[in-house]
């Protein structure tokens, strides 16, 4: 019996040493693959993240602005250039919303820099009870009263009139921008400093790499696109028995359709490591042709990613997108089905491919 017992410890011992050596060798051959992952990652944070970031701030900091200059004095010439800086701001935030790591990521209560300041649809009923309640603190989890989509209900919701009248509706506007701005600033002030060394230079493809990191968020954002700010006002979602127009993100600037396309731009500059000008430098598309199988999977991305802008290009800019999907959500569907066509390539066959495991749940199918 003890000879059975000291021949299982050894097997045991065995096979523990193998799955380490295996790992390791693993490990040691996405190191040294021959692709040159620090430039993609110096192009990625020099050409489209900085930039990102550098933008956005620069027009929260207009957005800033505008809500103090209408909040101290409303009138309707602020009233309108409020409403073109929130504009600014949030089509600046479609192009950094795929960045959701490192400074931008969770820690500790505070969600990842997308849900913080992205999160949609608003909860009017709570701001309202918030404004009611003379409440600026906009703390703890309620991320539906805050944020840019806050910005949104306060600023194309109501009218000079009804700010003359609250003092403290404007009070809760200049909270929430406020917030924005600081949360936003803490971010791009951690890209212009330690961070970005720490980004260029963690070149593996293991979890926690800043490959794996980018790649996981450019999947979520993707899914982000197809299930929330379409499967969602679709009524595509589970539990949902039909569509649910009021549901779009910016519902109330009507800029839906507007956001969406630039989110799906920016998504795909990341597939191709380009910035946000059109210069294309070393991206994940460079790094699929480097590997075994990659060329294939460039080809057939290409063409979809070609078949999504051809969907695209039919929808009509008029009327806003909840409109649409009342009247009719035809070319919505489209939209959505084309995108679903290349969840295959993007997730599954890039992960396989490229040896970088998928860390979040999405529940989304491939």
């Amino acid at each position: 019996m003890k000879k059975i017992k000291n021949a299982s410890l050894i097997l045991a011992i065995l096979v523990m040493v193998s799955v380490i050596f295996y790992a390791c060798k693993k490990d040691k051959t996405a190191q040294n693959d021959g692709f040159d992952r620090k430039t993609m990652l110096q192009n990625y944070a020099d050409n489209l993240i900085k930039p990102a970031f550098a933008d956005l701030q620069m027009q929260v900091n207009t957005l800033k602005t505008a809500t103090d200059a209408f909040t101290n004095a409303p009138d309707e010439a602020k009233l309108i250039s409020l409403k073109t800086a929130f504009d600014n701001a949030y089509s600046s935030f479609m192009y950094a919303n795929a960045y959701n790591f490192g400074p931008a990521g969770e820690e500790g209560i505070r969600k990842g820099l997308v849900e913080e300041i992205g999160t949609w649809p608003a909860n009017t009923q709570n701001i309202e009870k918030d404004i009611l309640a003379n409440d600026f603190t906009l703390g703890g989890t309620g991320r539906d009263k805050r944020g840019l989509n806050a910005v949104d209900y306060l600023v194309y919701n109501f009218t000079v009139a009804d700010y003359n009248a609250s003092p403290n509706r404007k009070l809760y506007l200049q909270a929430v921008v406020n917030k924005i701005k600081l949360q936003v600033d803490a971010v791009a002030s951690e890209w212009n400093g330690a961070y970005y060394t720490t980004f260029i230079n963690n070149t593996g493809t293991d979890v926690g790499s800043s490959t794996a990191q980018l790649y996981n968020e450019f999947i979520r954002g993707y899914e982000s696109v197809k299930n929330l700010k379409l499967g969602l006002p679709l009524g595509k979602r589970v539990g949902q028995e039909k569509p649910e127009p009021s549901k779009v993100e910016a519902l109330y600037s009507k800029q839906s359709l507007k956001y969406l396309k630039l989110n799906i731009t920016a998504i795909n500059n990341v597939w191709y490591g380009k910035s946000k000008i059109g210069v294309e430098g070393l991206g994940f598309k460079a790094y699929l042709n480097s590997v075994t199988g990659g060329p294939d999977l460039v080809i057939k991305t290409e063409a979809q990613i070609k078949e999504i802008n051809n969907v695209i290009n039919l929808i009509p800019t008029e009327p806003s997108l909840e409109n649409q999907i009342t009247l009719n959500n035809l070319p919505i569907q489209n939209l959505f089905t084309e995108l679903q066509k290349n969840i295959r390539n993007y997730k599954s066959d890039m992960s396989s491919l490229l040896g970088i495991a998928i860390t979040f749940s999405s529940g989304d199918g491939d």
